[in-house]
């Protein structure tokens, strides 16, 4: 057992745990999600919710992880990096609550088809259960105001165009496998006993949840190994 990341025990039986990264193309990661096994965690009390890690073909051709800021005037946790996700509705599964969600704060619809595979439920300090769901969107572009999308990419060339609701996001921005491949900052902190996992992104940090759930989608995705982040912890600023 290693930590603060718990186990880094490979996933499935070809892959070199300490080898080079591989690379976050459709096949790779729906191959490195069918040798993981996701755990749940205790619900009791917990409302559950579910995220998208959404991977997506850029204009131009980067493959990269969809992550969003929140929009300034939200009640709860305003201005923080996240991933597209809410509340898991009654009677929905969690992979239909993560395609919902994602369709609602960015515009993009995905069939079912699009699911490569679940990770770890991480129970948050703020009382929900998340459960993070890994989507291929395939190419996707950009829409700006008054125009069809971005550098020439319209709806008629078969390109989903990324329409981010305003209300709910203010930004979206992509993490490619060379950003997402960083090794985490952990901190301790006198309220609780448990490390506080800090990713370096766009020169800042990301915190958890969605720095605990992106660090085991790199862990998982790119090396093979089955590291558990449940446990590691939240800055106090994510507790309400």
């Amino acid at each position: 057992m290693t930590r603060p990341g718990e186990s880094r025990g490979s996933v499935g039986e070809s892959r070199d745990p300490d080898g080079p990264a591989r690379s976050l193309d459709e096949e790779s990661v729906r191959a490195a999600l069918a040798g993981f096994e996701p755990t749940s965690a205790d619900r009791a009390g917990l409302s559950a919710a579910a995220v998208a890690i959404t991977l997506v073909i850029g204009v131009r051709g980067t493959i990269s992880v969809l992550i969003t800021r929140r929009a300034p005037k939200l009640r709860t946790h305003s201005g923080q990096w996240a991933l597209p996700g809410g509340r898991v509705d009654a009677g929905e599964s969690v992979p239909d609550a993560a395609r919902r969600e994602l369709a609602e704060e960015l515009g993009l619809e995905l069939p079912p088809s699009a699911l490569l595979g679940r990770l770890d439920d991480y129970p948050t300090r703020s009382g929900f259960v998340m459960s993070p769901v890994v989507l291929w969107a395939g190419r996707v572009g950009v829409a700006r105001p008054g125009r069809a999308g971005e550098a020439g990419v319209t709806p008629a060339d078969g390109v989903a165009v990324l329409r981010p609701r305003a209300a709910e996001v203010a930004a979206v921005y992509g993490i490619t496998a060379e950003q997402l491949d960083v090794e985490p900052r952990f901190v301790r902190i006198p309220e609780s006993e448990s490390p506080v996992i800090q990713l370096p992104l766009f020169g800042r940090f990301v915190h958890a949840p969605t720095a605990a759930v992106l660090h085991q989608f790199r862990e998982v995705a790119l090396y093979g190994r089955a590291t558990r982040v449940a446990h590691l912890e939240q800055p106090v600023f994510a507790w309400r």
